[in-house]
């Protein structure tokens, strides 16, 4: 298959200058330093892990990526390729990618975080908040509890009028509501597991509500402030931002394929259920945070990382995926153009994170670092 290129760059140029990038200075020693002290060369896994992704990233043309593992403090982190093909910026330590859903766990944070203060409680109904959303009946059926875990019945505000409008004009929650204004409960609540991101949304809603803030500033206050997260943000994409990685996809045609960006795809500006940026290490920094009990209470902390089958949410808690085997809370996040994993393993303590600026490509090395820390061929690295 021929490529055709974009800005100049082909499948080998992608990680030509930009490969294996170590993009963080840890423990105040300089970052080529700390590769050298925690990388590759004390671990053969990581070695192995390396190879995988820099082999998949040729042969599939990935554009971008970087990868995390930690326990406690970072121990060690890679970037590989380009936040921008068209101007061949490499990953630094400090590109934002863009996250999808695993907005949604930190949406769900900022729930918690007001039933601990009082301010809201999880048997709630929705009618408190928003009396006639979807409609009254729904409203006052609809639980707190349920959007949290995905067993409300509502669907997705990603529908055809999202793709049929302008994305400019979504940029606050009551914009977005806008396009879930028409949906209809597919289920009675509790009763059934449905991915939703109008659920996710509405909270948005919720928090507002019950806080008196705006969401956006909400979550930049109690989610990103306490928790360090200096590289993290709805941003809205018609503004100036510095160091925002950019989204790709592919277009295939009869002579090969063509690169094309995401950004008249996705929405203008993130929002609760998803769409925000952030980086590898901002992302370790809220794990870290939400386990440390700095966010929310430990006993606010159980109740989002375990699964919820009393509301038929067997693989989910509250805003988060839960894995029993090995148990693994976290989220993951897709579009085209964005493929980001966040996996927090509850019995050993590992952080596992991967970012990309291209759809899908995230799922092979989350899988790889999987296998290593069941292995614990990843001990050598995390040791001091």
């Amino acid at each position: 298959m021929t490529t055709t290129r974009t800005g100049g760059l082909g499948r080998r140029d992608i990680l030509t200058a930009a490969a294996a990038i170590p993009l963080l200075a840890l423990d105040g020693v300089p970052a080529a330093a700390a590769t050298a002290s925690r990388g590759t060369g004390a671990n053969p896994g990581l070695a192995d892990f390396e190879r995988r992704v820099r082999a998949t990233m040729t042969a599939e043309a990935i554009p971008g990526m970087t990868a995390g593992f930690a326990r406690g403090a970072m121990q060690w982190v890679r970037g590989y390729g380009y936040a921008d093909l068209e101007n061949k910026v490499p990953v630094t330590a400090i590109s934002a990618y863009r996250y999808a859903s695993v907005q949604k766990p930190m949406t769900a944070v900022a729930v918690l975080q007001l039933v601990e203060r009082g301010k809201l409680s999880f048997e709630d109904p929705l009618s408190k908040f928003l009396p006639d959303f979807p409609d009254k009946a729904s409203a006052e059926k609809i639980k707190i509890k349920h959007l949290l875990s995905h067993t409300a019945g509502l669907g997705s505000y990603f529908n055809r009028k999202f793709q049929e409008s302008s994305r400019e004009l979504y940029r606050t929650v009551d914009e977005m509501l806008k396009l879930a204004q028409d949906e209809k409960m597919a289920f009675e609540p509790g009763t059934r597991w449905q991915y939703s991101n109008t659920g996710m949304l509405v909270l948005g809603k919720v928090i507002e509500k019950a806080s008196g803030q705006d969401f956006f500033e909400y979550i930049r206050e109690n989610i990103y402030k306490p928790a360090g997260m200096i590289n993290s943000d709805c941003y809205e994409l018609d503004h100036v931002n510095q160091n925002l990685a950019i989204g790709y996809d592919k277009e295939y045609g009869d002579k090969g394929y063509t690169f094309e960006n995401n950004i008249f795809k996705h929405v203008m500006r993130g929002g609760p259920a998803g769409g925000g940026y952030s980086t590898v290490e901002d992302l370790h920094r809220f794990a870290v945070a939400l386990r440390a009990g700095k966010l929310v209470g430990a006993e606010y902390v159980k109740l989002l990382l375990s699964a919820k089958p009393e509301l038929n949410s067997p693989n989910y808690g509250y805003g988060f995926q839960i894995s029993a085997s090995p148990l693994i809370a976290g989220h993951g996040g897709g579009f085209p153009g964005i493929s980001s994993n966040l996996d927090m393993y509850l019995d050993n303590g590992y952080i596992a994170i991967v970012m990309s600026n291209y759809g899908r490509a995230s799922g092979l090395a989350s899988d790889k670092m999987r296998e290593l820390v069941m292995s614990g061929q990843e001990t050598k690295v995390a040791d001091r």
